[in-house]
This record gives structure tokens, C-alpha cells and sequence, in this order.
């Protein structure tokens, strides 16, 4: 605003008009000047953040807490504020998501079970596919809606139809949470909906929702719902799309599982496979959407960058060893792995030396299953054990017959 004594001063010149166009034009000049300025700021603050990042100081990021894991060996390779509670949103669905896959493989539950839309799960708000009251769908198209489109409807109907009431899934997930060792972990909810009035919310640890990650990556059938990137529901009227954006632009990945309310912030639990490698990252609690999905995919991506899984031996590869057969129709036989060995190690640890030793009995009394666990095959880096594959027996051994039972036979 121009001062009242310029304004007077101009008036009697007869120039108040032309002042007042020059203010106006030193004012936009301004502002420009400001908006490069700010605009510039922004741009040194990105490559500044993108530096920190290039360097490995990724502790500097913008989010609450973070972890990152491989799990075959549950090794972690980032973690900060870890074990700080936090609210989990939608990631609560994570462990629905566990308990339906594990009865779907005990098959206990089957993807064809019909799962009607009680009158509480149509109420539920949030996102949703606006099931109605009586609706009837398969439960693997309510499973799709749950993991792609984080339905909060659908969730509480398969819980119903799981546990027979919400109060009795959710007290399947704390079980569950107590059986993997979440201690950071307590569900009040099936769906991870801010808390209402004398409600709690739902908490959990960036390690512990590893810890869920490390299970859900074990079942197929969740990282194939996880990887959808868009998908027809109720007959193609309505569409599902995945609300992890990484599965759309992060090479490799597959899954899992977004979450947001205001208290929570963004949060993601993230798993990319590459070369022969599978990481999961956890994110909790950013402002922002995008910097959530940067910062999960810069974790990963450093990650991958610095870790290799070395491959020791394959599934169904023979051990060196035999072991003795007592009483069979073979005297010995070699075990077998159970699951392909590696050894997750960093790029700069190359020249470390992996070894194998094999726990394996002298001999074994037939009859002998196929499959039979006989030993154990230990891995060690340079010395130090860091994990270990069963080994089992590649075919069925029969006792050997009795000798009259042999004699008999040339009767």
C-alpha cells in the first residue's frame, strides 16, 4: 500500500495515477524475484536431499520411521526409530491378509466361498466398493478388493464370515501379531479406520510390519493380488486400482500395502524382488504421498545397490554326504536340499569365503518317506555360521523284506 504522505505529495503533483502503476509494477517484480528465489531454494533443497540420499545418509528423510529387511534371512539392513509405535492405518489389513492365506493354504477357507455383505460391513466408510447389504461375492474377488483397493467393507465382511464377528478376528489378529513376536503391535480394528470417540487406534513398529511383510512374501496368492495394478470388480462396473503407486514405478515391484489417515501420515510396507533377491521396506508416518513411495523406493533401491544374495546351493541339489539306509531296499542314499541355500551378503564382502558343513546321522532306519528330514546343511561366512537349509530324502525307501518274505516270493 502506498503511504498516505507519498499519496498527498503525488496528488498535488497530478501524479498519483502514474505512481501507482510504477508501485504495482515494482511489486510484480518483486514477487517474481521472491517465487525464482523460493523456486530456487526448492531446487537446492531437492539436489541437497537427492545428494544425502546418493551418499547413504538416508536417515535425514522425511517420515517417522523406517525399516528395511531380507526375508529369507530376516536380515536388517536399515532401521530407524524401528520399535517406536505408531499408528498403522490400513496397514492393519496386513494381517487379515495373513490369516485368510494361511487358512486358504490349510484349506480350511477357499477362494470360491461365497462371503455375504452383512448390514455392518455395508455401513463401513473409507475406501470401499460400496458393497450392499445381502451382496454376495467369491472371496477372492472380496481378497482383491482388500489388498488392491484397501476395501474397508470388504474387509469387515470377510472377517465376519471368518471369525463369525469382527471383536473375534480381531482378537485372531493380536494372536497372530503375539505368535511372529510383534511386541510393538496391538489391533483394535480389522480395517485400520481412525478411532472413534473412546476407541483406540491401532499400533504397530516399522520392524514389526516386517515382521508381517516376511510372512505375507511366503504365499503366492497375496503377492499376485498385491501386484495388480488395476482390475474389474461387481462385473467390471466398478475398478479397482492399487493404491501402492511403487507397483506401478518401481522395477520389480509386487506388493503390499498402503495406509493413510491424518494422525498416521503416508505409509507404505513395500517388497520389490531383483536378480535373485527379494528386500521389503517399511515407511511410516510421512506428510506426503510422494515422498512415502520415494522414500520406500530410495531404501530399496540402496539396498539392492549394496546387497547381493550368493546362491550356495539349489533345491533338490545332493549333498556330498550318503547316509547309511538300516534295514531298506538301498543301502544308502544322498539328502537332497530342502530350498535353494544362499548367503545374503554385501557387494564389498567378496572376497569372504563360504563354506558348508552337513549335519547328517551315520545311518537311518527304513521304511523312509520321501521328503524326510535327515539333516541339516550349515552355511557360513568366513567362519561364522549365517544360516542354514534342511536336507531331506529324495525318494521313498522301503524297509527290506523279511527273509522268509523273500523266499516266500519264489513260491
Amino acid at each position: 500500500m502506498i503511504p498516505m504522505k507519498l499519496r498527498a505529495r503525488l496528488a498535488r503533483n497530478g501524479l498519483v495515477a502514474r505512481a501507482a502503476s510504477i508501485f504495482l509494477a515494482a511489486m510484480t517484480l518483486w514477487a517474481l524475484g521472491a517465487s525464482s528465489a523460493s523456486a530456487a531454494r526448492i531446487h537446492r533443497r531437492e539436489r541437497a536431499q537427492a545428494a544425502s540420499h546418493k551418499s547413504g545418509n538416508e536417515t535425514k528423510g522425511p517420515y517417522e520411521a523406517a525399516c528395511v529387511i531380507e526375508p529369507t534371512t530376516g536380515a536388517v539392513i536399515f532401521a530407524k526409530n524401528e520399535h517406536e509405535p505408531w499408528p498403522t492405518a490400513s496397514l492393519a489389513k496386513m494381517m487379515v491378509m495373513l490369516i485368510v492365506a494361511e487358512k486358504i493354504q490349510n484349506g480350511s477357507l477357499k477362494l470360491t466361498d461365497p462371503i455375504t455383505t452383512s448390514r455392518k460391513a455395508a455401513k463401513m466408510g473409507g475406501s470401499q466398493v460400496y458393497l450392499k447389504e445381502g451382496e454376495t461375492f467369491p472371496l477372492g474377488d472380496m481378497m482383491k478388493a482388500i489388498v488392491v483397493h484397501s476395501a474397508n467393507d470388504a474387509t469387515v465382511a470377510v472377517a465376519e464370515y471368518v471369525a463369525g464377528s469382527t471383536d473375534a478376528f480381531v482378537e485372531m489378529m493380536n494372536r497372530k501379531a503375539r505368535e511372529l513376536g510383534m511386541k510393538d503391535t496391538h489391533y483394535y480394528s480389522v480395517h485400520g479406520l481412525p478411532p472413534g470417540p473412546g476407541q483406540k487406534a491401532d499400533v504397530s513398529s516399522a520392524y514389526d510390519e516386517a515382521l508381517l511383510a516376511r510372512q505375507l512374501v511366503k504365499y503366492p496368492v497375496i503377492l499376485k493380488w498385491s501386484a495388480i495394478k488395476t482390475a474389474p470388480f461387481r462385473n467390471g462396473t466398478f475398478e479397482l486400482r492399487n493404491t501402492n503407486h511403487l507397483v506401478f514405478t518401481y522395477n520389480g515391484c509386487d506388493g503390499l500395502k498402503t495406509g493413510y489417515y491424518h494422525q498416521s501420515g503416508f505409509n507404505v510396507v513395500a517388497t520389490a524382488y531383483r536378480a535373485g533377491m527379494r528386500l521389503i521396506a517399511v515407511v511410516l508416518g510421512s506428510p506426503l504421498k510422494r515422498q512415502n513411495f520415494r522414500q520406500a523406493a530410495v531404501l530399496m533401491s540402496q539396498g539392492f545397490a549394496q546387497y547381493e544374495m550368493r546362491r550356495v546351493a539349489s533345491k533338490d541339489a545332493a549333498a556330498p554326504k550318503a547316509v547309511a539306509v538300516k534295514d531298506g531296499e538301498i543301502a544308502s542314499l544322498k539328502p537332497v536340499f530342502a530350498e535353494n541355500a544362499s548367503v545374503f551378503v554385501k557387494r564389498d564382502d567378496a572376497a569372504k569365503a563360504i563354506s558348508v558343513s552337513y549335519r547328517l546321522p551315520p545311518a537311518v532306519a527304513a521304511p523312509i518317506r520321501a521328503g524326510q528330514k535327515l539333516g541339516m546343511a550349515e552355511i557360513s561366512l568366513d567362519g561364522k555360521p549365517v544360516s542354514a537349509v534342511a536336507l531331506v530324502a529324495p525318494k521313498a525307501v522301503a524297509a527290506q523284506k523279511s527273509l522268509l518274505t523273500r523266499i516266500m516270493r519264489h513260491f
